[in-house]
């Protein structure tokens, strides 16, 4: 792992592969909203993924104005519009470690967040009337490895114990032949099936939200720079930075870095730090025998080695029924090895994709029946997130650095942690003097998110929970 973990950093690569979600690219995609580059702005945000774009958002709502936005390719390109669709948390699987590392209440705060996360990200889609196939619903995980069922049971009774009320994920447990008969699962196929836990979760187009929120933005005076990629920062004497592009120099009395699992390449003390991990994700038509009114519910499939997620694309949009299945990193070559440290999304893993092809079959079963007619698979794809030692995304400001802001590594689970973290940012970035603001987001943001020089010296190992 020291040796992929060391592999420089490069830019987005100009042709990745052909995310299922811009199949249809949209009319800003390529947005340059001035034709060159203005020489300066208050603030320039490098990345224009959820995180980059809900900053912005913010900003602008509280008054900020000249935010310059850059982006290497087309809007909302990296992980952003590339993931599996799903807006949901796994937190009684990482809660019992964050107990034993942090305490109950830090364990308690990131529970907290993660469901306050997916319930804004769904609200502010329907405030604002942007049209991403919002599906606020429930999930299920689907547990076949009896260790890794004990233990889910085990998480799940310590979280009601911390949280008996207020804002926590409401669980309900499913025994194994409840599983089979009310989501369609092991019979005729996996049948190893030990048990269920549903809970609340979602699933949406990612690509169409954040395009929905720069839209927004754009209205706001946001200046949008597509295929416009950093290539460096540099301190100017007095204060601000100067940002290196292919198109010149800006200059910025603050910038953030929206850029995840690129990060390092800008900022060469995150090298081995934030580790880009390649994710695989496929489209795929239902068999003959999936229920015709569609899954009530979004899906993991948990087994000894790893998980894979999944959603159904709602009834009225483009593909309805579709199964968007993505994971199985363990399955490849010596567990998946070879897709961290990489940032080449324009290729990928044979096996892995072969995993994912063949999996609907066997988790559905006798409920996937024959192919559909036009074949299985729509489409494969991959992506590229962002991975810390410690599991925890970095938000904050880049220390010993003066308005070198982060919201970065949000560990594959982006969905359901980047718009808080981008609100909490906002905060430390407007809140300096202002003690009752950041005593407010103390109350709710955990402290450990914050990136710490003691943070920046641990040693990556691998993906955690």
């Amino acid at each position: 792992m020291d040796k992929r973990a060391a592999i420089p950093v490069t830019l987005p690569r100009s042709d990745p592969t052909r995310s299922y979600w811009q199949l249809d690219p949209d009319g800003i995609a390529d947005l340059r909203s001035t034709d060159s580059l203005p020489d300066e702005a208050d603030v320039v945000i490098i990345g224009s993924g959820i995180t980059g774009a809900a900053v912005a958002f913010n900003l602008l709502s509280n008054g900020t104005r000249n935010i310059v936005m850059l982006e290497a390719r087309q809007a909302c390109s990296g992980a952003t519009g590339r993931n599996g669709g799903h807006t949901k948390a796994a937190t009684y699987g990482s809660f019992l470690d964050h107990e034993r590392q942090y305490g109950i209440a830090t364990a308690v705060k990131i529970a907290r967040l993660e469901l306050a996360n997916i319930r804004a990200v769904h609200a502010f889609a329907k405030e604002h009337g942007i049209d991403c196939d919002s599906n606020h619903c429930d999930t299920v995980n689907i547990v076949y490895d009896p260790v890794q069922w004990e233990q889910s049971l085990h998480g799940v009774k310590a979280m009601r114990e911390a949280m008996p009320d207020g804002d926590a994920p409401v669980y309900t447990i499913h025994s194994a032949e409840e599983a089979r008969e009310k989501f369609f699962c092991g019979r005729g196929g996996d049948e190893g099936v030990c048990g269920a836990i549903s809970y609340e979760a979602g699933s949406l187009s990612a690509y169409k939200l954040v395009i929905g929120l720069l839209k927004l933005c754009l209205e706001k005076g946001l200046n949008l720079q597509t295929h416009t990629p950093a290539l460096g920062l540099e301190k100017i004497e007095g204060g601000g930075w100067k940002i290196e592009t292919n198109r010149g120099s800006i200059c910025a009395k603050k910038v953030v870095l929206a850029t995840n699992g690129y990060t390092a390449h800008l900022w060469k003390k995150f090298q081995g730090v934030i580790v880009p991990l390649r994710g695989h994700v496929t489209a795929q038509r239902p068999g003959m025998n999936m229920p015709k009114e569609g899954l009530p519910v979004t899906y993991s499939f948990i087994y000894k080695e790893g998980y894979d997620y999944m959603i159904q694309r709602p009834k009225g949009s483009k593909f309805e029924d579709d199964i968007v299945i993505g994971g199985a990193l363990m399955k490849g070559f010596e567990g998946g090895l070879e897709e961290y440290g990489t940032t080449d999304d324009t290729v990928f893993d044979g096996i892995i994709i072969e995993a994912l092809h063949e999996s609907l079959p066997r988790y559905f079963g006798d409920s996937w029946g024959v192919d559909n007619p036009e074949g299985r698979l729509r489409l494969a794809w991959t992506g590229i997130m962002g991975y810390s030692p410690d599991g925890l995304p970095f938000v904050g400001e880049m220390p010993g650095e003066k308005d070198l802001w982060v919201s970065c590594s949000f560990q594959g689970h982006g969905m359901v942690l980047c718009w808080m973290c981008a609100r909490a940012l906002v905060t430390m970035m407007e809140g300096q003097g202002k003690e009752e603001e950041l005593k407010k987001l103390d109350s709710w943001f955990p402290e450990i998110f914050k990136i710490t020089e003691e943070r920046m010296r641990l040693t990556f190992h691998g993906r955690l929970h």
